[in-house]
């Protein structure tokens, strides 16, 4: 029987470097973020088109330092399509993990990592 264990819930980013990410993902969302929608476990985040490049370099950053979450990106005339999905087990760290994201959403308690 094979057992397939699950990624952990955290962040692989020393706290310097998350400061430094959560920094330039605040500043890309501050310039180019059109709208977030929030479903539940699912972030769905609409940037303009001339973020494409950014948005990109996100996903791929993203993806390295929390590989449990779960990246969708498209792109149309209306601009770039991001949705950002947490696992069930996250769930009570979805607030916190989708924070960075959309920084007029993030209170005091929620703006530092605490994973």
């Amino acid at each position: 029987m094979t057992i397939i264990e699950a990624e952990p819930i955290a962040c692989t980013l020393t706290p310097g470097e998350y400061k430094g990410r959560v920094d330039w993902i605040e500043a890309l969302a501050r310039q180019s973020l059109r709208s977030a929608r929030r479903e539940g476990l699912s972030l769905h985040l609409t940037y303009g088109p001339e973020a494409a490049d950014a948005v990109r370099e996100l996903v791929r950053k993203e993806q390295t330092c929390c590989a449990f979450l779960r990246f969708e990106m498209r792109e149309d005339a209306t601009g770039v399509h991001l949705s950002v999905t947490a696992p069930e087990r996250a769930r009570e760290a979805a607030d916190l993990l989708f924070a960075h994201f959309v920084p007029e959403l993030a209170t005091p308690s929620t703006s530092s990592p605490s994973l």
